[in-house]
């Protein structure tokens, strides 16, 4: 599978911003698909995981309540709408699938494929 993530950019305190995830290649058979996002000098951050065939979602707890997962219609799309962003929700933001599903879905260690990522600056 190949992953391109985009819609990142320079938003105020308070806004809201929606990335995008495409997925291209064999999709049918992903197990899940993730976002992450790191700062320079930090690990990679979970931010929400979804179970491919059954689309339940799971959030990081910094982000619950203001960020919302989901995938497109038909095509093989995964949003990531982000609400009341605050300056510590900036980083490089991205997306991630896998295939196994051996372990958890939150665990960036277990996601064998990764798109480039977007930067979403959050000012104060």
């Amino acid at each position: 599978v190949q992953l391109q993530a985009f819609g990142g950019g320079l938003v105020q305190a308070g806004g809201s911003l929606r990335l995008s995830c495409a997925a291209s290649g064999n999709t049918f058979n992903l197990y899940g698909v993730g976002w992450f996002r790191q700062t320079p000098g930090k690990e990679r951050e979970f931010v929400a995981g979804i179970h491919w065939s059954t689309s339940t979602i799971f959030y990081g707890d910094s982000v619950k309540g203001r960020f919302r997962a989901s995938r497109g219609d038909g095509a093989n799309l995964v949003y990531l709408t982000m609400n009341n962003l605050k300056p510590e929700d900036t980083a490089v933001y991205f997306c991630a699938a896998r295939y196994g599903a051996r372990g958890d879905l939150s665990s960036s260690q277990t996601y064998a494929y990764w798109g480039q990522g977007t930067q979403v600056t959050v000012s104060s």
